[in-house]
C-alpha cells in the first residue's frame, strides 16, 4: 500500500512537471519571456505552490524549457564548423539559425538577454561565440564571405529574424528562408559592396552577464 501511494504521488508529480514545462514553451513561444509564473500554472493546470516546488525560479523554468533550443544551437553551427566547404557551412548555418529563431519568441529573448538569464544561457553564449568566429574567419578565408562581416552582425541578423515571429505561425518558416537567403546575398565576398556603416557592438553586449 505505501509503495503504491508512493509511486502514485511520483507519477502525479512527473505529470504536473511536464504539464508545467508544456505550458511554459507555449506561452514563451507565443509571447516571449514576460508571462508570469502565475500565468504558466494558470495554462499548466496547477497552483502557484506546486509551479514553484518544481522551479523556484523563473530562470531554472526558462532554461529547461529551452534546453532543446539550447541543444539545437549546439548542433546547427557544429554542423556549419564541420562542413569541408567553410562558406557553405556559414550559409547552412544562417538559415537553420533563422529557421530556429522564429519558431519560438522567448528563446531568443532569453539568449540575447545578457545578465537576465546567466547558468545555461550565458555558458552557451561563451562557446558558441569562439565557433562562430572560427567558421566566419574560415569562410572569409575562403573567399565566401565579404571581408567586412564582423561577430556583431550575426547577433543583427538573429535579431532581424526574431522580428518575424509577429507574423502567423504557418508563414514563419518560409518567411525565415527568405530573410536568411537575402542576408546570404548580402554578405557575398564574390561582388563589389558599398562600406558598411561602424556596427554596434551587439556581441559584447550579449557577452556582459557571461563575465
Amino acid at each position: 500500500m505505501t509503495e503504491q501511494l508512493t509511486h502514485n504521488l511520483r507519477s502525479d508529480a512527473r505529470e504536473n512537471r511536464d504539464r508545467v514545462l508544456d505550458a511554459a514553451r507555449s506561452l514563451f513561444a507565443e509571447r516571449g519571456l514576460d508571462v508570469t509564473m502565475r500565468q504558466i500554472a494558470r495554462r499548466a493546470g496547477v497552483g502557484p505552490a506546486t509551479l514553484y516546488r518544481r522551479f523556484p525560479a523563473k530562470q531554472l523554468l526558462v532554461e529547461e524549457a529551452f534546453a532543446q533550443e539550447l541543444q539545437a544551437c549546439v548542433d546547427i553551427l557544429a554542423e556549419g564548423c564541420d562542413d569541408p566547404n567553410p562558406w557553405r557551412g556559414f550559409c547552412s548555418m544562417i538559415e537553420r539559425m533563422s529557421v530556429l529563431t522564429v519558431r519560438n519568441q522567448g528563446f531568443v529573448d532569453a539568449f540575447l538577454a545578457n545578465g537576465r538569464y546567466d547558468g545555461a544561457f550565458a555558458e552557451h553564449r561563451r562557446r558558441l561565440v569562439p565557433m562562430l568566429g572560427d567558421l566566419a574567419a574560415r569562410a572569409r578565408a575562403a573567399g565566401g564571405l565579404r571581408a567586412d562581416f564582423v561577430l556583431d552582425d550575426f547577433v543583427l541578423i538573429q535579431l532581424g529574424a526574431r522580428g518575424l515571429t509577429g507574423l502567423p505561425a504557418e508563414e514563419r518558416e518560409r518567411a525565415a528562408r527568405r530573410h536568411a537567403a537575402l542576408v546570404i546575398e548580402s554578405l557575398r565576398a564574390d561582388r563589389e559592396r558599398g562600406v558598411l556603416p561602424t556596427p554596434a557592438p551587439l556581441v559584447r553586449l550579449v557577452l556582459q552577464g557571461c563575465e
